[in-house]
Parts: C-alpha cells; structure tokens; sequence
C-alpha cells in the first residue's frame, strides 16, 4: 500500500491519480496507523511551510512521519513537502521542520526581476556521478518539470543533492539521502518525464 498523506493541504486527487497509473492499492489518509502501515509514503503539498507543520503537529503525522522514515520505508517528497523535511524555514519567521535532513528553507536571492514565485516549466540537472540514481532511470539530462514555489532548500550536506535548477541562482530541485527522495518540482504535473519519476519510486 501506497500511503499520500493528507494534512489539508495540496491537490492530493491529481497525486493519487498519478500514482494510480502504476499501481493500485493507493490511499489519501491523515492516520498516523496508516502512515506506519505502509510500503511506501508520499507528502505533497503547496502553501505555507509554519501552517503546514501546525497541521501535522496538531494531527501527529511529524512524529509518525520521522518514525517511519527512520525505519526506512521509502518516502517521496513532493514541493512543500520537500521543504518540510529539513530543519527549519525562513518563511514566516523561523518555524521548526521535521529535521529529518539539516539544512534551511530561505527564500530566493538574486533573481533580479524574474517574477517570484518561480512557476512554470524549468530543466533540472542531475548532480551526482556516475549513470545516475534509481529515482531518475529513463528521465533525460535537462528534461523540463514543473514548478511552483517562492522558496528553495539549502542543505547543510551538499551530497543529499540529487538535482539542481536556475533560476536567478542555482538551487537544489531534488534530493536523496538513503530511503527519502523529494522533488521541488511536481512530477504529477510534468507530463510524462515527471510520471517516470513516480512510475520509478513506485518500482523501488
């Protein structure tokens, strides 16, 4: 079972029906039983980083999101949902993350009078050596995804960078530390690049 969280925030229907396309036992739920109970974890979301941890304190996902990954169960990360797995955010204030990765939330520097929120289609660039990871078999160099997001992540451990993107400034799209990936971009939303990532996750 495929388990996509929901904390009341984000299009979760458009995230299910992606999921849906390769695999069929796919479940929206805000059970922390469920969470746990699961193959595989998936965490949208769109909107503001200090509501969307208000929202998973007060219904106790974090803990059993962090209990979960800690067991390794694979987890995908998708925009907000990236975002919300380090340490804190700027956004708001200084507002706690889930701390499963070291690092911040901040907003965009330099990008002169390109319009922010970045939203649209951009190229990612995949970082890491070799043939690539397992997440992005059969996605090209430079393939375009869509985003829409006003601030980025800067991990602390530049190693868990999987793929970058410019805009005004180079920033981590993507990242990978053992059993978590996450995508500031939204593969639902990026045609059929972005459906191999979730078809590949879903293979894992």
């Amino acid at each position: 079972m495929i388990t996509i969280i929901d904390y009341g925030m984000g299009n979760l229907r458009s995230v299910q029906k992606a999921f849906e396309l390769f695999y069929p036992n796919v479940r929206i739920s805000s059970s922390c039983e469920d969470v746990l109970s699961s193959n595989k974890i998936v965490l949208p979301g769109v909107g503001a980083f200090g509501k969307a941890m208000e929202e998973l304190r007060k219904r106790h996902l974090a803990k059993a999101i962090k209990e979960a990954i800690e067991k390794g169960r694979p987890f995908l990360g998708i925009c907000l949902g990236l975002q919300l797995l380090f340490s804190e955010s700027e956004e708001g204030g200084r507002v706690k993350g889930l701390g499963v990765l070291s690092g911040k939330v901040r907003k965009f520097k330099n990008v002169g009078k390109l319009k922010i929120p970045h939203m649209g289609w951009n190229r990612i660039r995949n970082v890491t050596d070799g043939a690539g990871p397992a997440i992005l078999n059969g996605v090209p160099e430079g393939s375009y995804m869509y985003f829409v997001h006003s601030y980025v992540v800067e991990p602390k451990d530049k190693d868990v960078i999987l793929c970058e993107t410019d805009y005004g400034e180079t920033f981590a799209s993507g990242i990978e530390n053992d059993n978590v990936r996450a995508f500031q971009f939204h593969p639902e939303k990026s045609q059929s690049v972005g459906l191999r990532i979730i078809k590949n996750f879903v293979e894992l």
